[in-house]
């Protein structure tokens, strides 16, 4: 079938309001990152085989959307770093 050939009369319009009210699209971006894990932990996340990454993806977004909302960064008052790259505290 050509796309001359869709019959799109039963689909209204969509208006201004529409695209005013649209969202972010998902699934949100990824990032890559390095992150350690007990060997005990890797072993049990692997154990099913392939997608171990989306499992951890999957397990965190349960812990994160289990929390209440907090403040965004932008609006709560900016935390000072009070540690060196070491971890430990400055003198």
């Amino acid at each position: 079938m050509k796309d001359s050939d869709i019959d799109y009369s039963d689909i209204p319009p969509l208006g201004d309001e529409f695209f005013t009210k649209a969202t972010v699209a998902w699934p949100p971006a990824k990032h890559q990152l390095t992150i350690r894990l007990d060997a005990d932990v890797l072993h049990w996340l692997k154990e099913n085989g392939r997608g171990y990454q989306t499992r951890i993806n999957h397990i965190l977004r349960a812990a994160m959307e289990s929390q209440p909302p907090r403040r965004s960064r932008s609006t709560a008052a900016p935390r000072k770093n009070t540690r060196t790259r070491g971890g430990s505290k400055p003198a």
